[in-house]
């Protein structure tokens, strides 16, 4: 976390120190993405390095070339990789493979950059002191990854899903398993009223993911009821903070009146994006050199 306010507050500045001098990023994504790709491409610019786009279509993925391969060849180009990708197991398979870091810019499994980013916007709003945080939605990566953050660090989350949406069991396990150890309280229900009832950080997710559009129709009916409106949001505590990871649908998972009474927050979330982008890869960089 200092990392991350120190090198936003030098960006306020208009400071660039150069961590991460004539670095190269290399950055493949197998999913498109507005976020994820501007705050790593120009995180890596400040930071003195330069990053290279790779869409899986350019590579010689797109033509049936394994992934250990692939990962074999850039990672003896390039100092650290960043992949958005679909399944959890090819980052893993990638991984295992590279000789450089490996950075999760996305799974369908987890979004833990998102997380970091989110985490940093809960500590400038001064909402990371004994947080009561509900997730109302999909139990998708957010989900998932919301579970690893209050399972590590020790906070009350309360998830609340659809029937047939419910989060990971195996992720779910494990999250129980060290919330043991850290004192977090995890709460899984569905039931969106009693999840947000006194929260002091209230967030969601699209229903409906990329790669997900043919289920629109069904997800759309199962979700009724799920969408944080001004009702929804009146059952928090009075100063509750709002976030969602973006893009957003308005008037499905979110009412445009609480996304516009939170858009401050909501925006600083987006750019926190980049600066915690930044502190995990001169992080990264140092922990290696270490």
């Amino acid at each position: 976390m200092t990392w991350r306010l120190k090198l936003k507050n030098k960006r306020k500045k208009g400071k660039y120190k150069p961590y991460l001098e004539n670095q190269t990023l290399g950055m493949i994504f197998e999913k498109s993405s507005t976020r994820t790709r501007v705050s790593f491409e120009v995180g890596i610019h400040q930071l003195g390095g330069v990053g290279l786009f790779l869409s899986s279509n350019d590579l010689q993925l797109g033509r049936g070339e394994p992934m250990k391969d692939t990962a074999r060849v850039i990672s003896r180009m390039v100092d650290m990789v960043m992949i958005r990708t679909f399944a959890q197991s090819t980052l893993e398979e990638f991984a295992a493979y590279s000789r450089v870091p490996v950075i999760s810019g996305l799974s369908d499994s987890y979004h833990p950059v998102q997380l970091m980013a989110d985490y940093l916007t809960m500590v400038e709003y001064k909402k990371d002191q004994n947080p009561i945080v509900a997730y109302v939605g999909d139990g998708n990566n957010m989900t998932h990854s919301w579970l690893m953050l209050a399972s590590k660090l020790g906070f009350e989350l309360r998830i609340a899903t659809p029937k047939g949406y419910e989060v990971d069991a195996k992720i779910l396990e494990d999250a129980l398993a060290f919330a043991k150890e850290s004192g977090a309280v995890i709460t899984i229900s569905n039931d969106p009223k009693e999840a947000i009832k006194g929260a002091t950080v209230v967030t969601t997710d699209t229903w409906v993911s990329m790669g997900q559009e043919s289920e629109k129709a069904a997800r759309v009916a199962a979700f009724q009821g799920y969408m944080v409106d001004d009702a929804m949001m009146s059952l928090a505590e009075e100063d509750a903070m709002f976030l969602h990871c973006l893009p957003a649908y308005r008037d499905y998972e979110v009412s445009e009146s609480v996304f516009e009474a939170h858009a401050d927050e909501i925006f600083d979330e987006a750019e926190n994006r980049l600066h915690a982008q930044k502190a995990v890869m001169v992080w990264l960089d140092r922990h290696r050199n270490s």
